[in-house]
């Protein structure tokens, strides 16, 4: 992909375009689904383990990614679809494939929004679907 894409995104946000941040960035947005820090350890080799997950780190808190725990017990990350926000309203469903263990995202199909009690503030959604994939069936 194209650096100033990644280096507008990441400035829009007011986060600083460090070469770590644009590589990781980069990668998630070329990813054809979710991420977790191993995938992206194994793709940015250069890369060491503690830089990746400060930057996911960085980038959850800025709104540029949101994590999705699929229950696997590793985290993945995906791209804000929308550059300006990642709000609930934006949070669609994945389904966590039992064979091959791959983490897909099902960006047409929204998560379901829930009338909370008064009170309680929502900050993100995770709606996980598991079964098999069309690729195992």
């Amino acid at each position: 992909m194209d650096n100033r894409k990644c280096i507008e995104r990441l400035e829009k946000k007011g986060v600083r375009a460090t070469s770590i941040r644009i590589l990781v960035l980069d990668a998630l947005m070329n990813a054809s689904g979710t991420m977790s820090l191993a995938d992206l350890e194994a793709e940015l080799e250069t890369v060491d383990k503690s830089s990746i997950f400060r930057t996911l780190e960085v980038f959850e808190k800025n709104h540029l990614v949101h994590s999705i725990d699929d229950g696997t017990g590793s985290i993945k990350f995906e791209v804000c679809e929308s550059e300006d926000d990642c709000s609930i309203a934006d949070m669609h469903t994945h389904f966590y494939c039992e064979k091959c263990h791959r983490t897909f995202c099902l960006k047409e199909i929204s998560a379901p929004l829930v009338d909370l009690p008064e009170g309680f503030q929502a900050h993100s959604v995770n709606y996980i679907i598991k079964g098999i994939c069309p690729d195992c069936l």
